[in-house]
């Protein structure tokens, strides 16, 4: 069926999903009880699969026994020389490898990347402009290189993303991993019918943010702007939000928005999150 008013929740699909693309937000890294829970249930979701991971609030912990200081603009890190240096090794290193290492101990047979990793994501050094993000990278879309990806999941490998890229001339760049994955997602619509999946904490888009019960099942376009005229939205779930019909606009089937508990049902048709489309 399609993205209507009449959709439910439990109600019969007709698109064929054959990848899921699966981002993990950081309080779930950050949540070793969550994450195991997490890891187990993604391992055994049938078929292409791809993870993208955040990174937490490990890089932070790290950099404080080191001497780094985090520094924040609007929630954002400002990743100078130090800090990238903290965080491809905490992100590419030591998160992405425990990631692959607890998959493989479930067995799913998943290989760690980053955007460098044969040339898959380059991006750009962020420009300056009010704000200087330091080694920040936006994405190149135009550059993506897909045919590493394919070959991968066709020899039934699972790709894990930490949220790094890099500039072509050597130097790695922080790159959101929920652009990460929306922008994957949308290079590989060409090839395969896909969900994106974003599981953080919440059981999805949540009309009253006190009310973990407040799910929104549905969201479209129509009701993201009556969402946004009525200040319902959070800044977390904006950018989720964001990327989420940026996706959609450009070729990815459906997005979901759910608790990482859910994610094994969110990839059948009983969804328990918030679909949008």
């Amino acid at each position: 069926m399609g993205c209507t008013g009449g959709f439910e929740r439990n109600s019969e699909r007709i698109i064929m999903i054959d990848l899921f693309i699966i981002k993990v937000g950081g309080n779930v890294i950050d949540n070793p009880v969550l994450l195991q829970t997490f890891l187990e249930k993604f391992a055994t979701i049938p078929g292409k699969k791809i993870l993208i991971h955040g990174g937490g609030k490990i890089a932070t912990r790290i950099g404080d026994k080191l001497g780094i200081e985090s520094k924040y603009v609007d929630g954002r890190r400002i990743t100078d020389a130090a800090t990238i240096d903290l965080v491809t090794m905490v992100y590419g290193g030591l998160v992405n490898k425990q990631l692959v290492a607890k998959l493989q101990a479930n067995g799913c047979n998943a290989i760690g990347l980053t955007g460098a990793d044969a040339n898959i994501i380059p991006a750009i050094q962020r420009p300056v402009k009010d704000i200087d993000y330091g080694f920040v990278g936006d994405i190149r879309t135009q550059t993506l290189q897909t045919a590493p990806l394919k070959a991968l999941l066709e020899a039934g490998i699972t790709p894990v993303f930490a949220p790094l890229t890099h500039d072509g001339k050597g130097q790695i760049l922080n790159t959101n991993a929920d652009t990460i994955a929306s922008t994957l997602a949308i290079a590989l619509s060409a090839h395969y019918n896909i969900r994106l999946i974003y599981c953080f904490e919440k059981k999805g888009v949540l009309r009253d943010p006190a009310d973990d019960n407040s799910v929104i099942n549905l969201i479209n376009e129509e009701i993201y702007q009556q969402l946004l005229e009525a200040k319902i939205l959070t800044d977390g779930i904006l950018p989720k939000l964001q990327n989420a019909f940026g996706a959609i606009n450009n070729g990815v089937k459906e997005v979901l928005i759910g608790h990482a508990d859910d994610v094994l049902s969110n990839t059948t048709d009983k969804v328990a999150g918030t679909l949008i489309c």
